[in-house]
């Protein structure tokens, strides 16, 4: 009896460590993926040159879209999962570790302290609370177009709505695909 139980909770332990790596990875992997600039390179080459808009602006914002993305997507795609919690805890601390490293860098570059985690925060804060402003838009991307155009210095510039919808149109499906693919919100 004794050396089942002792079995068991050898056995329960191996899968939580697996789920435990398995999890560390998910989150290493969508870090990886939100700081990949392969997709912003794209929508900038593709933004069209009639966009009345400081394009610096619309380069630095589609980073922060695309990292703020990845973490909406985690929490709307796992809801009920009861691994939604590590995965944004491995996701969020190497996001605060990057940010951390990214401010570091800036201030020695320009002299100047930027928090950059705090403006992820605070961009975050920012769309989840124009998204709760418009409970009845069809599409998310409908809310956070305009958001993003705004943020980038043009609320009517419709190249650069576009292109924060494309951002975050894309991230969220390729989370969505990819929590698939690893079997994680079943």
């Amino acid at each position: 009896m004794i050396r089942r139980l002792a079995i068991t909770a050898y056995a329960t332990m191996k899968t939580s460590k697996k789920k435990n790596s398995d999890t560390e990875k998910i989150g290493e992997d969508l870090f990886n993926f939100a700081i990949d600039r392969d997709d912003i390179k794209w929508l900038m080459a593709h933004l069209a040159k009639e966009a009345d808009i400081k394009r610096s602006s619309v380069e630095y914002e589609l980073q922060i879209l695309k990292i703020i993305s990845v973490g909406w997507s985690i929490s709307y795609y796992l809801d009920d999962n009861p691994l939604k919690d590590r995965l944004l805890e491995h996701y969020w601390t190497a996001i605060y570790e990057f940010s951390t490293s990214l401010s570091s860098t800036t201030e020695l570059m320009i002299g100047q302290d930027i928090d950059y985690f705090q403006i992820l925060k605070h961009r975050l804060d920012m769309y989840v609370d124009a998204l709760a402003k418009k409970p009845d838009a069809q599409e998310p991307a409908l809310v956070i177009g305009p958001e993003f155009a705004r943020t980038c210095g043009n609320k009517d510039d419709i190249f650069t709505f576009m292109t924060g919808s494309k951002m975050f149109i894309s991230t969220v499906a390729r989370i969505k695909e990819y929590l698939e693919k690893v079997s994680y919100n079943k």
